[in-house]
């Protein structure tokens, strides 16, 4: 996943992709439970991150 900038986003924007992230953190960490060998073995790790780094970006979007 490319890298994106937060400061430019939107509130709206923001929950947009953090609601994507976490529907893909869903779909990796049912693939990771039934054992299937994933793509790439820190797809789970970096989404993780990015839903924090959008997290807190979203505490420091004003309304």
């Amino acid at each position: 996943m490319k890298a994106f900038d937060t400061t430019k986003m939107s509130k709206e924007e923001i929950q947009a992709k953090l609601l994507e992230l976490r529907k893909e953190l869903i779909k990796l960490n049912a693939q990771a439970a039934t054992g299937s060998a994933p793509k790439n073995p820190r797809q789970i790790k970096t989404t993780k991150r990015n839903i924090a780094r959008l997290m807190t970006a979203l505490s420091k979007v004003k309304v």
